[in-house]
This record gives C-alpha cells, structure tokens and sequence, in this order.
C-alpha cells in the first residue's frame, strides 16, 4: 500500500528542489534541498539532501514536517514511524532519474 505524500513533498519532487527554512548555529536560514535517488541493499528511495551540515534534531523535525526523508552529510532522518522501503514507490511515480 502506497503511502500518502504531503502536498509540500509533491511539489518538491515534481520540481526537484525545495527551499526550507531551518535553524543552523542559532540563526534560521533557507537552505536548498534536492530530490535524490538512494540505493540501500535492495532497496531503492528518494529523499531531499543538503549539501550543508544540519542539527539531527533539526533534521528530524524537517522529515517529520514534510514527510520525507532528509539526508545532510551528517545523518540522515525518516518521519517518525517509517522506513526507505514506505519511499520506494516515488521514484517510478515521479520519474526521478538515478543520481
């Protein structure tokens, strides 16, 4: 069963970059985060990814916000419940190429 996606996670898959705002060092910034296709043993996702090192508490408040996967150089954080197999299907749903 296909999970239900957010409307801000739609958008930013159909576009293929979103723009959050979060809090690095104290100070809130709008980062750019990509759409990213992921290989982890058998099985294949797509998260957004910065290329900026962020808090993992900021990082888990951000994937639980728009209810998808967030990766920074640092950690990566799933929404509260779920796993890279509930993300499987967005990859062929929304034609994102293998990065």
């Amino acid at each position: 069963m296909e999970m239900q996606i957010t409307r801000f996670a739609e958008e930013a898959l159909r576009r293929g970059s979103i723009k959050i705002r979060v809090r690095r060092s104290g100070i809130l910034q709008q980062l750019t985060f990509r759409v990213k296709r992921v290989h982890a043993g058998n099985v294949e996702y797509v998260e957004l990814f910065t290329e900026r090192i962020v808090d993992t508490s900021e990082l888990i408040r951000i994937a639980n916000e728009v209810k998808l996967p967030i990766e920074a150089p640092n950690a990566t954080a799933f929404p509260d419940g779920t796993s890279a197999t509930d993300y499987s299907f967005l990859a062929s749903k929304f034609n994102i190429p293998p990065s």
